[in-house]
Parts: C-alpha cells; structure tokens; sequence
C-alpha cells in the first residue's frame, strides 16, 4: 500500500471514483443491465463487508460475482453448497505427510472472494464454519489459527422459491452480510440485449482494473472519511425505529415486526453511506446517501410477524414507510 500515494484525502477520493467508473465499464462487457446490484456488490467489497444475492435461478448471479473478481484482480474460488458437503471441504483438513507429519491443508476458502453458491443447500454445521470466516477472517483447524488473504469477501447467492431441502441461515449468521440484494428480472430491452449477447461465439475479454493493493487502501479511506453528526443520529434513529416496543417505534412497526435491526445496522448504514458518497466522488455523506443503501442493508434484519404476512406487508414497504 505504501506505493499508492495521493497529495490529499480528496484526490484520494476522485481516484476512486474514476476506478469505479473503470469497473462499471468493465463488469458491463460481461453484464446487462442490473447497474444497482453491481453497484450495491462494489459498494460490500470496498466497504469490506459481505453480500447475499437473493434471486430465482438464471438470473446470472454466479456471472455476475466472477466477472466482479476478475475486473477486481483477485483470487476467486466458487464453493457449490450441497447437503452432504462438511466443513472440512471447505476450511481444508490436516493430513499425515511423507515424513509422519501433520499438515494443514488449505481448503478453497483460502482465496480473496468466496462465492458461496445456494449458502441455504447446506447445513447448519457447514453454514457456521463460514461465521468464523466471515468475522475474524481466519479459520481454525486442529487448535490452530490461520488467517485468511487479504482483502477476503464473501459473496453468497440464495434461492428464493425452492424451500425444499433447504437450510434457512440463522439470524446470527445473516447478520454477518453487510447487505442483502435482491437481484431482480432483467427489463425486456436488457434481456433482448442478453441473447443478442450470449448466442454468439463472442466471449467477452474482463481485464483486472483495480489490484487487491488498491482495494485495501480504498477501504481504509473510506474508513477516515468524516461523518456529520446529524447523518449518524438519522442513521441510528432509523435502525432504532425498526425495533418493536421501543421509544422510537412507529405504530406500523409495532403491528407488523416480531424483531428489529442490532447495533451492526447503523454500523453498516454508515459505512455504506460512505462508500454511495466517495463512489459519488463527495468528500462526506448526507442523508440521501443513507437512503440509498437502508433497503439493502435492512433487508434481512428485521422479521416480519404473521400479521404482516397475512396482510401482503413486505419487508420493503416496511422499510419504504421508515424512510
């Protein structure tokens, strides 16, 4: 990191908006259309959090994360998650050597961005060897730690309409992402464009635009970026109102919520707020930029009650009604 200097945070900031209009070029050789998700995955990667894609199958998903790792220049494993897969297939295992030796065997874990494919096909066991992962960004196996590269992202897909044989991820464990997006049907000129693209010989060439280097030093930029004290008061005020029976609580959220948002949500408004305003090329965040990232970062902590359900209330329109 020590070769990447600029003469001020701003300059900083102008590069990396620039980088990531370099990446948007770069992603849409490979996809169409869908500039929110892409932009909503970048914004988890230089934020260094985690990303859950929610969406029916063939929406192009897995397309979507290893182009993401290629314009990002960095190592990138597919996990596929089945019922029978343990954690050892994942973390790795010790094995006996040639000379009667324990080693460590590094499991595909060990690589910068992990896309964890159909994360609910597994079981609980294997889920959680990924919370470790996740949080302190090492792993242990046989009593010892070792650490993950750096940078290290999780990026895991969900389907939503097969519930059969499927392990619905624990609270705790949803909690680790930083955002959860929803990646939706392509409009009918996208999807035109799609088979125009995808029926010919033509494979598209995805060039490395920003190094893992960069990627860590954008990250602690976006880390010292000021905060105005009136955007972390609406950012913990909206989480706050998401919590049935506290002071801060709307009527709809005591009708319709069993349970609300943790701490880790204004944590994650914030840092994502930060990272919608510098990829904005701003030199500090306001409230919209909080808006633009409360949908995703809500999504999956907070948990609808039977009422809600019964009367259609989605999750975002709960989160539509906050805003």
């Amino acid at each position: 990191m020590s070769d990447i200097k600029f003469s001020s945070d701003a300059e900083a900031i102008d590069s990396l908006k620039t980088r990531y209009n370099d990446l948007q070029r770069e992603i849409r050789k490979a996809i169409v259309g869908q500039d929110e998700v892409v932009r909503d995955v970048l914004i988890s990667i230089f934020g260094n959090g985690h990303c859950l894609l929610v969406g029916v199958p063939g929406l192009a998903k897995t397309l979507l994360v290893s182009t993401i790792g290629r314009s990002l220049g960095l190592s990138f494993n597919r996990i596929q998650f089945t019922p029978d897969l343990m954690p050892g297939d994942i973390i790795g295992s010790e094995i006996l050597d040639e000379s009667r030796q324990f080693k460590f065997v590094k499991g595909p874990l060990f690589s910068n961005i992990i896309l964890a494919d159909e994360i609910n096909r597994t079981p609980p066991k294997t889920q959680s060897a990924l919370l470790e992962a996740m949080q302190e960004r090492k792993v242990t196996s046989g009593g010892k730690s070792y650490e993950l590269p750096s940078p290290f992202f999780v990026l895991a897909t969900q389907n939503p309409i097969e519930q059969e044989g499927t392990y619905p991820l624990p609270e705790a464990q949803l909690d680790r992402f930083m955002m959860n997006v929803w990646v939706d049907y392509p409009s009918l000129s996208d999807e035109i464009q799609i088979v125009k693209s995808t029926t010919t010989n033509t494979v598209p060439q995805i060039n490395s635009v920003v190094s893992g280097q960069e990627i860590a030093f954008y990250q602690q930029l976006i880390r010292k970026m000021p905060v105005p004290d009136n955007v972390i008061e609406y950012a913990v005020k909206l989480v706050a109102k998401t919590r049935p029976g506290g002071e801060l609580a709307p009527a709809m959220v005591n009708d319709f919520l069993s349970w609300g948002a943790g701490p880790r949500a204004s944590q994650f408004l914030i840092i994502g707020a930060k990272c919608v305003a510098a990829l904005k090329g701003k030199y500090s965040p306001d409230i919209e930029d909080v808006k633009a990232v409360a949908t995703p970062v809500l999504r999956h902590r907070i948990v609808r009650n039977y009422k809600a359900e019964a009367e259609g209330y989605t999750v975002e329109k709960i989160i539509s009604e906050l805003l």
